[in-house]
């Protein structure tokens, strides 16, 4: 019976939260909205976006901005990446870089909007100055992670063959190990 009390209790709860809303955590969650329907759509091959698709991709990127604190956010990133890899194997697209400039500039600015907004009550009186914040080093982050983009794909070009498969699998390696020792030492902290 608890369950049935929760879901008659959510119109009212719903009613709640919307009349004591303020503009800026409202804001930020029409950003995580905005930039998780814009990734969608540069990640997923049109002729998917233009058929029985696009409501449940929308769907996707809506989930972050209405629950941010849940798993939405991770999943539309999933989701995103996904469709990605769909367009560039099983339909052929030509990797275009303003698409990965894009899809990555999107990807993390959904990812960092969708924390900002986990931690900000929607009925929170926030200064303005907060988000700009925020917004700002997270264009920092995009800025420097383009022109690594930029810079590595120069040295693909250039270097080719096993020795560079060598170097992408050792990455790869080094990219795992620091995740498992982070996750390691955030457990016993």
């Amino acid at each position: 019976m608890a369950g049935l009390s929760t879901i008659t209790s959510l119109p009212g709860r719903v009613r709640t939260a919307v009349s004591r809303a303020t503009a800026v955590p409202l804001m930020i969650r029409f950003g995580v909205l905005v930039s998780g329907l814009l990734a969608m759509g540069v990640s997923w091959p049109a002729e998917l976006l233009a058929g029985r698709l696009l409501i449940p991709l929308a769907l996707v990127a809506i989930w972050p901005a209405v629950a941010p604190r849940g798993r939405g956010g991770s999943f539309a990133a999933i989701v995103a990446v996904v469709g990605w890899l769909l367009d560039t194997t099983a339909f052929d697209a030509h990797i275009a870089l303003w698409r990965v400039l894009a899809l990555a500039a999107l990807l993390y600015l959904a990812h960092t909007l969708t924390a900002l907004a986990a931690v900000l009550p929607y009925d929170a009186m926030v200064n303005l100055d907060v988000p700009a914040l925020w917004l700002g080093r997270a264009a920092v982050v995009v800025l420097i992670a383009a022109v690594l983009i930029v810079l590595a794909l120069g040295l693909t070009a250039d270097l080719g063959g096993s020795a560079f498969q060598l170097a992408t699998l050792l990455g790869l390696v080094t990219a795992t190990a620091v995740t498992m020792v982070l996750a390691c030492m955030a457990r016993r902290g």
